[in-house]
C-alpha cells in the first residue's frame, strides 16, 4: 500500500506517546513493504523539509498560527490538497483534535483517497474540557464522520464516540507495546540514583498531566515511607513551579528533574522504579502506563473511564485530584500491596505487534473497498 499518515506529531521531532506511535507505525509498516510517507508539522527548524528515515518518508511544513497549541500549516495544507488521489491508496490522520486530521477530513469529503482516523484520546490536555465538548459534538463529529474506519483503543471509546453521534466505522484496535524491550529483566538506569523507594512520573510537565499532585503525593508518602523519592522524567512549562512546590512543602532534596529521556533508554528508567503515578485529567490509553506494566512496575493512575480495566491488573486509580487517594495508594504499591498481573495482562492484550498488524489489515480493508466501488460501472451508462 501507499499510506499517507497525517500526524501533527511525530517522534522523535516531538516527545510522548502519540508521537512515538506514528513513528511505530510508520517504521514497522515499511518494514512489512509499505511505502509510507508522513505528513507533519516542523517543530525545529533545523530539521530538513523532506527526510528519509527508518524506511519511511518525512514532509514537514512550518506552523503558520498555533491556537491553543494546536498548529495550522498553510504548507501542510496545500501539500495535502495537491495530493492526487490516485497516488494514494490511503490516508491515515491521527487524532482528531488537530487541524492536519480535519484538513484530511476535508480531503476525503472532496473526493480523496480513503479515510482512517485513530483516536488517541477524545479531550487535550491544552484546554477546558468544556471546549472540546462543544469541538466534539460539531467539527469534531464531522470529522470522525469523514472517515472510512475511525480506531479506538478500547469498548470504553468506541462507546464515548458513538455517543458523539458518530456513524462511520468503528474499529478497537489495543494501542501496544514492545514487550521484548518494556520486561522485568536488564540493567536499571543511572538516572535512578537513590536507594530508597523511587516514585516515577514520566509525561509532559503540564497542567493536564497534573504533574503538582505527584509532588504532594510524595510529601505525604515521605510520612510513612521517610527515604522516598520522586523522580520525573518530561519537559514542560511547569518545571519551575514544581521545583518551587517541591521547596514549599519540604521535599526538594527528594524529587529529581531528569529532563526529556530517549525513548530508548525508558526500559531501563522504569525498572529503577518501584512505582507509576500518572494523576492526568485526560488520557487515552497512556504508553506510559503499559510500559511500566510491562516492565513489572505497579501503576497508580487517575480513574478514566479508558483506564480503569487496564490498571485494574497491575495497580490502582484514584480520582483526579484525590492527592491523599494517590498517596495512599502509592504506599500500598511501595510495600507490595498491589495486583500482580500487569505485565501478562500487557503481554496478552497490548503486544505491539499485534496493533500493527490489525491496523494495517483495517487500512488494506478500506483500500481495496474504495477500489472496487471506484471499478464499479453502472450498467445503464
Amino acid at each position: 500500500m501507499r499510506i499517507l499518515r497525517v500526524a501533527q506529531k511525530v517522534y522523535p521531532d516531538v516527545p510522548g506517546g502519540g508521537p512515538y506511535h506514528v513513528h511505530a507505525m510508520s517504521r514497522d509498516q515499511a518494514a512489512m513493504g509499505h511505502d509510507v510517507t508522513v505528513l507533519t508539522v516542523a517543530t525545529d527548524p533545523d530539521r530538513p523539509h523532506v527526510e528519509e528515515r527508518a524506511g519511511y518518508t518525512v514532509v514537514r511544513y512550518p506552523a503558520t498560527v498555533a491556537p491553543l497549541g494546536n498548529a495550522v500549516s498553510v504548507g501542510l495544507a496545500r501539500h495535502l490538497a495537491a495530493v492526487d488521489p490516485a497516488d494514494v491508496d490511503v490516508l491515515h490522520a491521527h487524532s482528531h483534535l488537530y487541524f492536519s486530521t480535519n484538513l484530511a477530513a476535508l480531503k476525503r469529503r472532496l473526493g480523496g483517497a480513503p479515510l482512517a482516523i485513530t483516536n488517541h484520546g477524545l479531550y487535550s490536555q491544552n484546554a477546558p474540557e468544556w471546549v472540546f465538548d462543544a469541538y466534539l459534538r460539531t467539527l469534531g463529529r464531522w470529522t470522525f464522520n469523514r472517515a472510512d474506519a475511525v480506531f479506538c483503543y478500547t469498548d470504553t471509546d468506541r462507546e464515548r464516540v458513538r455517543d458523539l453521534g458518530v456513524d462511520a466505522r468503528i474499529e478497537v484496535v489495543a494501542n501496544g507495546v514492545d514487550t521484548e524491550r518494556f520486561a522485568p529483566d536488564g540493567p536499571a538506569s543511572d538516572l535512578i540514583a537513590h536507594d530508597g523507594p523511587v516514585v516515577l512520573f514520566v509525561g509532559r510537565l503540564v497542567e493536564g498531566k497534573r504533574p503538582a499532585d505527584a509532588v504532594r503525593a510524595l510529601a505525604r508518602v515521605r510520612a510513612s515511607h521517610p527515604d522516598a523519592a520522586l523522580y520525573l522524567c518530561g519537559e514542560g512549562p511547569l518545571r519551575d513551579d514544581l521545583a518551587a512546590l517541591a521547596a514549599d512543602l519540604d521535599v526538594a532534596d527528594a524529587v529529581t528533574f531528569c529532563g526529556q529521556v530517549p525513548y530508548d533508554a525508558m526500559p531501563a528508567v522504569y525498572r529503577g522504579a518501584d512505582v507509576l503515578v500518572l494523576p492526568s485529567r485526560a488520557e487515552g490509553v497512556p504508553r506510559t502506563v503499559m510500559e511500566a506494566m510491562a516492565t513489572g512496575v505497579p501503576v497508580v493512575s487517575s480513574d478514566l473511564p479508558q483506564v480503569r480495566a487496564l490498571v485494574s491488573a497491575g495497580g490502582y486509580t484514584v480520582d483526579v485530584g484525590d492527592v491523599e487517594g494517590f498517596a495512599e495508594r502509592i504506599g500500598s504499591c511501595l510495600e507490595g500491596g498491589y495486583p500482580s498481573g500487569g505485565r501478562e495482562r500487557i503481554v496478552a492484550e497490548h503486544a505491539w505487534s499485534e496493533t500493527v498488524e490489525r491496523t494495517t489489515g483495517v487500512l488494506e480493508d478500506i483500500s481495496v473497498a474504495a477500489q472496487e466501488s471506484s471499478s464499479q460501472v453502472d450498467p445503464n451508462l
